[in-house]
């Protein structure tokens, strides 16, 4: 039996406001073609279908193709929700969808009654397990313990009683942060307690376990994997390969593995240094089409800086600073004897913050910002002498 384990879609997301459902839909095409040129016999998808619980029309619209599409090629396919899929919006009318092949599995009172599909060999149990929420499942479940690990291992004893009267080969779909696995910036947290993972031995002697969750392909085990997402969601999966895993299994079990790289619509990449220097380093024309992450080192901030970067990197998506210049440490304390203007404050402020004193052009844009602060222009809004009968309409001026 051929399988490709797929997980993470996460239809309707956007990426730094860059929208990548049409992204998303090459995916899909690519997915299909996949499927008839590797003669793919059954599409595992591990969870997070969607981006959200209420997804937008055209995620749902191009889930709805896309399962349309699977139904009529060769291979059948076993889904199941992620921690961002709302399970009953996914999973209604599963019952009649299953007739055409497609079998999406999101009920907790499922959990333990596996897919049976037939090969050469005889039968494979898949287990497709929803996302376990530690709270609902130790509320449907009565588990003494409101965990990750006692969620999923009350889940892979209810697969494991049905498995032993079976002793067949097996697939096991979990959404999960397994110990070992490296997470990157764009899965939600899924902590209880500030714990979150659960460990890899949950799935001895299972044939084949399909994780999704985390983003980035991995092998915990020969025997346990994530696919990790189809396109990349944050810049710290800048140096992801993005795909599927395509499996074999035997008469034994796993026998093959091999991962199949999916198209991304551009590379990512993270730049630094200053402005001037991006801006003429002839080592980054590699970078000119690539979506960009790019942190400026200038001591000063240089206006118009991203304007300015896009000229040569029109697909800068995220600009950061880190200033070179020295922190002087905090502001003197000013002495109440000692009357001070607020824009005296306010440039020692930004003299302080920045190493040098604000030019000329901002000391004026900054006397208008601490003008437009005073109800009376005369009156410093931080003057502490000033005259304030009504506490109310004093914090009403400063804040």
């Amino acid at each position: 039996m051929r399988i490709l384990h797929t997980s993470d879609w996460h239809l309707g997301r956007s990426f730094h406001r860059e929208g990548m459902l049409g992204h998303q839909a090459a995916y899909v095409d690519h997915l299909l073609s996949v499927v008839e040129q590797e003669r793919v016999d059954v599409v595992c998808v591990s969870g997070d279908v969607y981006d959200r619980a209420l997804p937008q029309v055209d995620a749902v619209r191009l889930a709805s193709e896309t399962l349309a599409r699977l139904a009529a090629s060769r291979a059948k396919v076993v889904i199941t929700s992620g921690n961002h899929d709302s399970a009953q919006r996914l999973g209604f009318g599963s019952d009649l969808i299953d007739a055409a092949g497609i079998f999406i599995r999101t009920d907790l009172a499922a959990v333990g009654r596996p897919v049976m599909l037939p090969d050469e060999h005889g039968e494979v149990a898949f287990y497709g397990l929803p996302y376990l929420e530690p709270d609902t499942t130790r509320a449907s479940w009565g588990l003494e313990s409101r965990s990750h690990q006692a969620a999923l291992g009350e889940a892979m004893r209810r697969v494991r009683a049905d498995l032993d009267a079976r002793h067949t080969r097996s697939v096991v779909m979990a959404h999960a942060f397994v110990t070992g696995a490296e997470p990157s910036d764009s899965e939600r947290d899924i902590s209880v307690g500030g714990v979150s993972m659960v460990p890899a031995s949950l799935f001895e002697t299972i044939s084949y376990a399909a994780l999704g969750h985390l983003h980035g392909r991995q092998r915990i085990t020969e025997t346990v994997r994530y696919s990790g997402s189809p396109l990349a969601y944050s810049f710290s999966e800048a140096d992801h390969l993005k795909g599927s895993w395509l499996i074999d299994l035997d008469e034994s079990g796993l026998v093959a593995s091999e991962f199949v790289e999916a198209p991304v619509p551009r590379r990512l990449a993270r730049l630094r240094g200053t402005l001037d220097e991006l801006l003429s380093d002839p080592s980054h024309q590699a970078y000119e089409d690539s979506w960009l992450q790019i942190t400026l080192t200038d001591r000063i901030r240089p206006g118009q800086a991203m304007e300015r970067l896009r000229r040569r990197f029109p697909h800068t998506l995220v600009l950061g600073f880190e200033s070179t210049a020295p922190v002087l440490g905090a502001l003197s304390r000013p002495d109440p004897a000692t009357p001070r203007r607020d824009i005296d404050l306010v440039s020692e402020f930004v003299a302080e913050l920045r190493g040098e004193p604000a030019a000329k052009a901002e000391l004026a844009l900054l006397q208008t910002a601490v003008d437009a602060c005073c109800e009376d222009p005369e009156v410093d809004a931080l003057d502490t002498s000033a005259s304030r009968s009504d506490d109310d309409e004093w914090l009403e001026v400063l804040f």
